[in-house]
């Protein structure tokens, strides 16, 4: 639908919806979590160090890179946020593997937060799922003209955060009001500061490719085992794949965030800084949020979301008959989806109830302490 008013730049402090619009790869979708997870709780107690911290972030104009052409933006005083990780080997992201000429994003959630911002819904979007994507602007300023049949992820390694948002909203009628994306280094960097993860393994956790090795029991994990253990597809029951993986990754997002809560930002201003440092350091975001005092008011509306008022699913999919290591859409229990979140209700049951995506046992290893 096209756009019916000019956005306004100014974000509220309450955080409530603009009235106006304004390795390896696969361990990136548990970075861009840490880093919305971190924003998001404690991201309120930045103003303390404002001129230390608002150089480090980054913002990307997404705005008006997409122009007008976008979903109308509904003032239900709800939120959409798209939260994406980056693969790229750039910097100190080399370790993970040889730079294969551009970056990908290998993880994408539409987190979804309700009005009153005390509850959320989030849904995951498999990387390896088969869209038909839009035409979108390179970085060097070409047209690409998309097409049928495209792997999600490819969206952003062809047109960048822009052409990601823009893909999202075309899948989900959906406008996203911000943008958040992070990187491996970053995630574990947020991870150390936080002074690690408790976690419990129900059962044990071996995988060689990832470099895991954990028995089964109360962990601490620190920023380099937590890559190790939301990468790891082959260390769980399962057949191996990405969905597995992200039930996973969201059993761990859970700890990530009772860990934020419980670590005392507020009370030391130590740990305060260092994390408000390693966040703001790992993070880019849309242009409106590209500032301290942004993500004050931001992150200051979110306050009182956790982990026990989060609902959290993958986009209702179904393996391709033509290429089962892929993906396609389930399309009627996927606009069930995306139609309760554009009308500000619940998730229903029965879109997710056939979906390939929410089976398997995957997500019952790993739980908070």
């Amino acid at each position: 639908m096209a756009e019916q008013s000019t956005r306004s730049s100014r974000i509220r402090g309450a955080g409530k919806r603009r009235k106006q619009p304004s390795t390896r790869r696969r361990a990136v979708r548990i970075a861009a979590w840490s880093a919305a997870g971190v924003v998001l709780v404690g991201g309120a107690g930045l103003g303390y160090v404002y001129f230390q911290l608002n150089g480090n972030l980054k913002g990307v104009d997404i705005n008006a890179q997409l122009g007008s052409n976008r979903p109308q933006n509904i003032d239900n005083g709800s939120m959409d946020i798209l939260v994406l990780g980056s693969d790229s080997r750039s910097g100190a992201n080399k370790e993970y593997g040889q730079d294969g000429g551009g970056a990908r994003s290998d993880t994408a959630m539409v987190i979804h937060v309700y009005q009153g911002h005390k509850s959320a819904s989030v849904v995951s979007i498999p990387r390896d799922t088969l869209v038909t994507r839009p035409a979108c602007t390179t970085p060097g300023g070409k047209s690409d003209p998309g097409g049928k049949r495209e792997m999600f992820n490819t969206a952003y390694e062809v047109g960048g955060p822009a052409c990601a948002v823009k893909t999202v909203e075309q899948m989900s009628g959906i406008r996203m009001d911000h943008y958040v994306e992070v990187d491996f280094t970053g995630f574990k960097k947020l991870i150390d500061e936080l002074g690690g993860v408790p976690v419990t393994t129900a059962k044990p956790i071996k995988d060689d490719k990832s470099h895991l090795d954990l028995p089964a029991g109360t962990h601490t994990l620190n920023g380099e085992q937590a890559l190790g253990l939301v990468r790891t597809r082959h260390g769980v029951v399962g057949d191996g794949s990405d969905l597995g993986r992200i039930q996973l990754q969201q059993a761990f997002i859970k700890a990530l965030i009772q860990q934020v809560k419980s670590v005392g930002v507020f009370t030391s201003p130590t740990k305060l800084y260092g994390l408000a440092s390693a966040a703001t350091k790992a993070i880019t975001t849309d242009s409106d949020l590209a500032s301290v005092n942004s993500l004050i008011g931001f992150a200051g509306g979110l306050k009182d979301l956790g982990s026990q008022n989060m609902k959290m699913v993958t986009m209702p999919v179904t393996y391709d008959k033509r290429d089962p290591n892929r993906v396609v859409p389930l399309d009627k229990e996927a606009r069930q989806v995306w139609d309760a979140l554009r009308a500000d209700q619940q998730i229903p049951a029965s879109a997710t109830a056939d979906s390939a995506g929410d089976k398997g046992a995957a997500g019952s290893y790993v739980s908070g302490k």
